[in-house]
C-alpha cells in the first residue's frame, strides 16, 4: 500500500510537469525572450511584431573587429547591407506559431551571408531547437539555444 501511494504521488507530479510544459508550448509567446546561441558567441532577442515573431542579435562575445570598431555584416551578398553593424541585425524573420512550433520563417547566418528556411520548437522552457534548412527540413542543421532570462 505504501508503494502504491508513492507511485501515485510520482505520477501526479509527472502529470503536472508534463501538462504545465505542454500548455507553455501551446503559448505562442513562449518563445519570446533572449537566447544564447549554440556556440555561446551570440545572444538573440526573440520578439513579436504584429502576428509574427522575429529575432535580432543583441550581444556578441566579440563585438568589435581587429581595429576596435563594431563588427559589420561583411558577408552579406547585398552591398548596401555590408556596412550594417551585426549588433541589432534581425536574423530571424516572419515566424508564425502553429501546432506547438514557430515556422514559415527565415534565418540569416551572418557568418556566411546566407538565408535559410527555418522553424523553431521549444524542447523545454529553457531550450529552443532552431532548424535552418534548404528546400526540405531533412537538408539542414539544428542548433540548440538556451534561454538567458526566465
Amino acid at each position: 500500500m505504501k508503494y502504491i501511494k508513492q507511485l501515485s504521488l510520482i505520477l501526479v507530479i509527472m502529470t503536472w510537469t508534463i501538462t504545465g510544459f505542454t500548455n507553455n508550448n501551446d503559448n505562442p509567446d513562449a518563445v519570446i525572450g533572449i537566447w544564447l546561441n549554440s556556440s555561446g558567441k551570440g545572444q538573440i532577442q526573440v520578439y513579436k511584431q504584429g502576428n509574427k515573431y522575429y529575432g535580432k542579435l543583441v550581444w556578441l562575445k566579440e563585438p568589435n573587429d581587429e581595429q576596435g570598431k563594431p563588427k559589420l555584416d561583411v558577408n552579406n551578398p547585398d552591398k548596401n547591407a555590408k556596412t550594417k553593424p551585426l549588433i541589432g541585425l534581425v536574423i530571424l524573420r516572419d515566424f508564425v506559431h502553429d501546432d506547438g512550433e514557430w515556422s514559415g520563417g527565415r534565418i540569416y547566418d551572418p557568418q556566411n551571408g546566407k538565408d535559410y528556411k527555418c522553424y523553431m520548437k521549444l524542447k523545454d522552457p529553457k531550450t529552443l531547437n532552431v532548424r535552418g534548412y534548404i528546400g526540405i527540413s531533412m537538408l539542414g542543421r539544428t542548433e540548440v539555444w538556451t534561454r538567458m532570462n526566465p
